[in-house]
């Protein structure tokens, strides 16, 4: 089994209108052969657009996309000869395992000794050989879903395009089918475009994560560096630093800020903006530490949730701010407690920079 390599895909000011509405506004992105990209971001935000352009499905408004300095963008989805991985498998009910791997093949007209090994090797691949001879109602989901990664890995494309693939999946399968995703990838090298809203999906899966906020970039970047260096408040609360909190600023220098309304010596932390009177701090739940510490103020624990190793806490300042927190100490609702977190761990935002979405779908 292998893939036909490629040098480098482009996407050059790419973009797509739905009723004079742009769901994508161009979008810029070099992907390297080998390379794994996840585009991330909430529902709407243009991600599945992206994807569907590069498959054909959709013709683009503006821009265009090259293949090794072919342009493809005016090619019928067959002529581009991607791998295509959806959320719902899309499996011929009717077709065994094996015809359904190899029905891309005979539609190509692959002699039949090849298509016969390549499906062999797609079989073992996806460790689905003794199913091969069953029909998908006999296979979980995520036996399903190792199906429609064989299919599109069968015809050996130049790039591999999965929509959401494990969103189906209980949490159990997910985990599961992402290690064999990662898994399949580093034994084929295979070029890859992965779309989700599940930042840790991303996070695990990806050499370069694509932040998407309603059709634009907000930051392209190794999935470390994405998670550590948000570019912008949208990013940090995208990429779990749940608690945002809008207090007066105290004092600024050319890294560090003291927030006033946080503790008796306010909050210190990182300034990653031209700050006005106000902002916001950045802060995720497990930076806290239950105890005495920088940056700390006395709460009252309102919520505990058990997880675990570890509880979900809900509590509130004397000030009236809520803060999420993570402990591994035991806590209960009512109780008081001292909380801190390093200045390094605080990220501080201006006030009018754009938050992430109440919900992500």
């Amino acid at each position: 089994m292998s893939q036909t390599k490629i040098s480098e895909l482009r996407l050059d000011q790419v973009s797509r209108e739905f009723g004079g509405v742009r769901a994508l506004d161009g979008l810029d992105l070099t992907i390297t052969g080998g390379e794994f990209v996840a585009l991330l971001g909430p529902s709407g935000c243009g991600k599945s657009t992206a994807l569907n352009c590069l498959a054909g499905l959709l013709p683009l408004t503006g821009g265009t996309i090259t293949l090794d300095d072919r342009r493809i963008d005016t090619l019928q989805p067959e002529q581009r000869g991607f791998g295509m991985v959806f959320q719902n498998y899309a499996l011929f009910p009717h077709m065994s395992v094996r015809s359904n791997i190899g029905f891309g093949l005979r539609m190509a007209k692959v002699p039949k000794g090849d298509a016969r090994r390549r499906v062999e090797e797609a079989l073992t691949l996806v460790q689905l050989t003794e199913h091969a001879d069953k029909f998908p109602a006999q296979l979980s989901g995520g036996q399903q879903q190792r199906v429609a990664i064989a299919r599109a890995i069968v015809l050996e494309p130049p790039l591999v395009l999965m929509d959401e693939p494990l969103s189906n999946l209980d949490a159990k399968l997910r985990l599961e089918m992402r290690t064999e995703i990662k898994r399949i990838h580093q034994t084929l090298g295979l070029t890859t475009i992965y779309v989700t809203h599940d930042q840790e999906e991303a996070l695990s899966l990806a050499d370069r994560l694509v932040l998407l906020r309603k059709g634009r970039v907000q930051q392209i970047g190794s999935p470390e560096h994405v998670y550590t260096e948000p570019a912008n408040r949208f990013v940090a609360g995208f990429m779990g630093y749940r608690n945002e909190l809008e207090l007066p600023v105290g004092s600024v220098n050319e890294k560090t800020v003291v927030l006033d309304g946080l503790g008796a010596g306010g909050l210190t932390g990182v300034r990653r903006d031209d700050l006005g009177e106000r902002a916001v701090a950045a802060i995720r739940p497990e930076d806290f530490t239950v105890g005495a510490g920088p940056n700390a103020t006395e709460v009252t624990v309102e919520v505990v949730e058990y997880q675990g190793r570890e509880q979900a806490i809900q509590a509130r300042t004397d000030d009236g701010v809520d803060l999420h927190l993570r402990a591994g100490t035991r806590l209960a609702p009512g109780d008081r407690v001292t909380v801190s977190v390093p200045p390094e761990r605080v990220l501080v935002f201006a006030a009018e920079s754009p938050a992430a979405p109440e919900e992500v779908a």
